[in-house]
């Protein structure tokens, strides 16, 4: 009796594991970098400017933003950081020549907007970096699960892949992880930036609810 009981008890603990732990985390593949890339990519995380939001104006700024956070609410309850997380995503992919959304529906995917989701393989934090990218483009102190910091490289990283792959987005994300040549990542994660993260600015409601804010 107690015997079965451990093998039922290890079993719905190892569901519980697997269910938890995100599904298509990061696997980043380590490969020689040209000197002109590497020291670009570390110029590109070295980036200490406080993150904003690169809008043509306020009030389009402040509609992305009350927006998303409104569809982030859930998974982030804190409002003051769930403002400064999205301001950080909205101002590094921007710089990277990334569509803030994509970048958004590939958390989604990624870690589920775990700040200290770590994989099977060790990809850590929300856009679940590889630790290897420290070494190679970054420095000692660079902490993977700092949030600003984990953006920065992870965005760094996807349009470095997406250069690679001259703009191809489908080829770029397999790239990011580590799947390339398969479809179920990337499809996941354009369903997630289509259906989830898609942003209409002309949809958006003029009026903005301040004291939401």
């Amino acid at each position: 009796m107690k015997k079965a009981f451990f093998f039922l008890f290890a079993f719905l603990l190892a569901g519980l594991c697997a269910w938890s732990a995100p599904s298509f985390a990061g696997n980043q593949k380590e490969e020689p970098l040209a000197n002109s890339v590497k020291a670009l990519m570390q110029k590109s995380v070295s980036d200490l400017a406080a993150p904003r939001l690169l809008f043509d104006n306020e009030l389009s700024a402040q509609q992305w933003l009350q927006e998303m956070s409104a569809r982030l609410a859930k998974r982030i309850p804190d409002a003051q950081y769930r403002e400064d997380f999205l301001k950080s995503v909205h101002y590094e992919a921007t710089r990277a020549g990334l569509d803030p959304q994509l970048v958004l529906g590939l958390i989604h995917v990624e870690s589920g907007f775990k700040k200290y989701a770590v994989s099977s393989v060790g990809a850590r934090g929300y856009m679940q970096v590889m630790p290897f990218w420290v070494k190679s483009i970054g420095t000692n102190e660079h902490n993977l699960f700092d949030m600003r910091l984990n953006l920065r490289y992870g965005c760094t990283i996807l349009r470095h892949y997406l250069d690679i792959e001259r703009g191809d987005y489908y080829r770029a994300l397999g790239r990011y992880n580590g799947s390339l040549g398969k479809p179920d990542y990337p499809n996941l994660v354009v369903g997630a930036w289509r259906n989830h993260w898609h942003y209409d600015p002309l949809a958006a409601s003029p009026k903005l609810n301040v004291a939401s804010q």
